[in-house]
């Protein structure tokens, strides 16, 4: 089971530790929303996981068919605000020809992270 928590004290306004077992990180609010800039904001760290998610699955595909990828960039945008959320994905692969490339674009719509955002996860909280 994939696991994190996430720790706030009084220490700092909004920086928060999260541990995912023995590794790491701390997120933060940017100075503009008063927070103190120690880290990525939330929204920012869900970039980054659909980013990396991305950016390996491609790395995968691509060294199961032996296809001479050198570089994957994944430029991730958040646009919008409330409920008329969308995220811009830019692919920049470089080793490949076209018709590859076009290939990996068909497979960044269906990596796992990919998938979650677009079908939704429910989320149950209780208090422990």
């Amino acid at each position: 089971m994939t696991h994190a928590i996430a720790k706030i004290g009084r220490a700092a306004p909004y920086a928060t530790d999260i541990s995912f077992g023995k590794r790491g990180l701390v997120a933060d609010e940017p100075e503009a929303r008063g927070g103190g800039d120690a880290g990525p904001a939330p929204y920012e760290l869900l970039l980054g996981s659909l980013g990396a998610c991305t950016a390996i699955t491609l790395r995968m595909y691509a060294e199961r068919k032996a296809w001479p990828v050198e570089n994957i960039e994944v430029a991730l945008f958040l646009h919008g605000q409330g409920e008329t959320l969308n995220i811009e994905r830019i692919l920049t692969i470089t080793g490949t020809d076209a018709e590859q490339n076009a290939r990996l674009a068909e497979i960044a719509e269906r990596t796992p992270v990919t998938l979650t955002l677009k079908r939704g996860v429910p989320i149950a909280t209780r208090l422990g």
